[in-house]
């Protein structure tokens, strides 16, 4: 049997180059519901996700994202933040949760929008402050991901992924998986 999802994870890539073209608002809607329905520590949901169109503001997050200037060539860019009021404190005794519960999200924002034939990257190198700043972010508000949305003006770049016998093993760490 052949998953249908795993066919949308193979489709997925790294989109660095996008065409100008307008996301219908139809695919826009179910890109954000499908990071609505994310899993998160006890369903909190402690996301936000600002969808930014306007140019002049997606200029300055493509600078504030380290100089990656094709983010701003998107004609949406999805910023999901975490809400710290609702996020939950040191899930396992050791982290918050909200770094998780934010990926699990923005992966599924991102994989629909794969299956629906538009372009996204995850962008995590940018300056907080910088971000917090142009978005007008409370204090209890921090962006954790950043993704350019469009449609691709590149061909798809097939990246080496390592074999399941180097990230895999049996029972405990080293046995191998057979």
């Amino acid at each position: 049997m052949k998953s249908m999802v795993m066919e949308v994870i193979k489709k997925r890539w790294s989109v660095r180059a996008y065409r100008p073209d307008p996301v219908p608002e139809e695919m826009l809607m179910e890109i954000l519901e499908a990071a609505r329905l994310a899993p998160s520590a006890h369903n909190d949901q402690p996301w936000h996700f600002i969808v930014v169109k306007d140019a002049g503001l997606r200029n300055a997050l493509a600078e504030a994202c380290r100089g990656q200037f094709f983010v701003a060539e998107a004609p949406i860019v999805i910023v999901g933040c975490a809400d710290l009021r609702v996020a939950r404190g040191h899930i396992g005794g050791f982290m918050d949760s909200y770094p998780v519960d934010l990926a699990i999200a923005m992966q599924q924002l991102m994989l629909v929008a794969a299956e629906l034939g538009l372009g996204t990257c995850w962008i995590g190198a940018f300056s907080e402050n910088r971000v917090k700043e142009i978005l007008h972010l409370p204090p209890c508000v921090r962006p954790v991901a950043i993704t350019p949305l469009g449609f691709p003006n590149e061909e798809r770049q097939v990246r080496p992924r390592k074999p399941l016998s180097e990230i895999t093993s049996l029972n405990v760490y080293g046995n191998p998986l057979k």
